[in-house]
């Protein structure tokens, strides 16, 4: 087992996030369904730019706890596009769930701070960000502004070159000393609505996904949210040498091992077998 740079199983576990006058109550694993309105995500069956409406009344209606939007594709290796034209993608759609589903919660995945702020405007509660804002600081000021929620992931690099370096001295540490450096800058801003997410599948290699998964505990000492994005990724696909389209068993079978290390909110492609897999583990933790 890794040896990380804290190892408290016992943690004092946060209750609730707010954006606002919402408050999202994490009583159980909430689900984090995914909206892409890109034409090049790596995973083709997340991509709704026309038909955004249908997926997203799909989605609430099976049970997503929050619908995740992004605009600009992440994957490794993504071609890079402009402000306007992410902002032109992102359109109207946040603003027409606030207006049809106002109780529901929406994020807005970039990391971009115009972007960012047309999606509060237009009613967004998190800025998914996975730049941890070293791409553009403005975010901060931002989201502390609008006092929105903020999902902290770890990320080496950009999309684009962030699979050159995945060699770590002890990637448990690197990622918790980073949590705490960035948290510090967060909290001096007046964010302390902070999800952490330890970024599987950016600037890891297949193993070190694996390792990271089997020690996620430790990062409960850190006392924030813990959100977990592992849906039909490279170390699904490469391990069982198959297409990301293949691999909705593989992600369920994932998702059932992660609830061992007690996540709070679950990103995700596809929210009805996701929901089904914690109705199932809520069942099973009643009889331990």
């Amino acid at each position: 087992m890794n040896t990380f740079c804290s190892d408290t199983n016992n943690p004092a576990p946060i209750k609730s996030i707010r954006s606002g006058e919402k408050i999202l109550f994490l009583d159980e694993i909430k689900i984090m369904g995914i909206l892409n309105l890109t034409p090049d995500s790596f995973y083709d069956g997340s991509r709704y730019i026309n038909n955004y409406q249908n997926q997203i009344k799909k989605m609430i209606a099976d049970g997503a706890d929050i619908i995740d939007i992004g605009a600009m594709s992440s994957k490794p290796g993504a071609v890079d596009i402009s402000p306007d034209e992410e902002i032109d993608r992102l359109g109207n759609v946040i603003e027409w769930i606030s207006k049809e589903f106002p109780q529901q919660w929406i994020s807005i995945d970039t990391y971009r701070s115009e972007v960012a702020e047309i999606a509060f405007q237009q009613g967004a509660d998190i800025l998914n960000d996975i730049s941890a804002f070293s791409i553009d600081e403005q975010l901060i000021s931002i989201v502390s502004s609008y006092k929105k929620a903020y999902v902290l992931m770890h990320m080496r690099g950009n999309p684009g070159n962030m699979q050159n370096n995945t060699v770590y001295q002890n990637l448990g540490c690197e990622i918790y000393d980073f949590f705490i450096n960035k948290i510090k800058i967060l909290i001096q801003n007046g964010i302390s609505e902070i999800i952490l997410d330890p970024g599987f599948g950016f600037g890891k290699s297949l193993e070190d996904n694996y390792k990271l998964l089997a020690s996620m505990h430790f990062f409960n000492s850190i006392h924030y949210i813990s959100l977990l994005g592992l849906s039909r990724k490279s170390m699904i696909y490469k391990t069982l040498n198959l297409n990301p389209s293949e691999v909705l068993n593989g992600t369920t079978a994932l998702h059932g091992i992660s609830f061992y290390q007690n996540p709070q909110i679950l990103r995700v492609h596809d929210v009805k077998e996701a929901k089904e897999a914690i109705k199932i583990w809520n069942i099973y933790k009643k009889m331990t």
